[in-house]
């Protein structure tokens, strides 16, 4: 009865509409870096540069976590659960996009790229980790950042052409 119970649980996994999440994207296919040095971003799609501008992030240099990351949620009109705000909510400083990753292992509710309800913090440090965008960025980059896509976070004052060629240094 156990082995039968086994291949159930598989093809249940298999079949399931949450599985997979997604097609997760190749090498060269979207990839994603926030420079917290200088609070700005590049996008990547097909080896070319895609899109890029200002972010806000972390308030002091260790709130918003630095490595490579997986986008593994993505939401509109996120619910803000630290101070129970709706989505679609003018006051709610998650605008109107979440695209979260697995940061310090969570689940990408916790760490996120998102919009704002306060475009003047944009290019300052002034969140509580996540990386905030424009909300005209943000609602971009949802359209065109699949799950699965890598988020690579530094702190560093190189350009972001060097940062690419260096890539494997940042990950070690």
């Amino acid at each position: 009865m156990g082995a039968i119970n086994l291949v159930l649980a598989f093809v249940f996994a298999i079949s399931s509409p949450i599985w997979p999440l997604g097609e997760n994207p190749i090498p060269g296919d979207p990839y994603l870096i926030v420079n917290k040095k200088t609070n700005s971003y590049v996008f990547f799609d097909d080896g070319t540069i895609a899109k890029e501008g200002k972010v806000a992030t972390g308030k002091s240099s260790g709130l918003t976590p630095e490595g490579e990351f997986t986008v593994v949620v993505k939401a509109k009109d996120p619910y803000y659960r630290k101070k129970d705000i709706p989505g679609g909510d003018p006051d709610n400083p998650l605008g109107s996009r979440w695209i979260g990753f697995d940061a310090k292992n969570t689940d990408g509710r916790i760490y996120g790229l998102h919009g704002n309800n306060n475009p003047q913090s944009i290019g300052k440090y002034a969140t509580s980790g996540c990386v905030r965008f424009q909300e005209n960025d943000i609602q971009w980059l949802f359209d065109h950042v699949p799950l699965g896509t890598r988020v690579l976070v530094v702190d560093t004052p190189k350009s972001f052409q060097e940062i690419v060629r260096m890539r494997d240094v940042f990950l070690e």
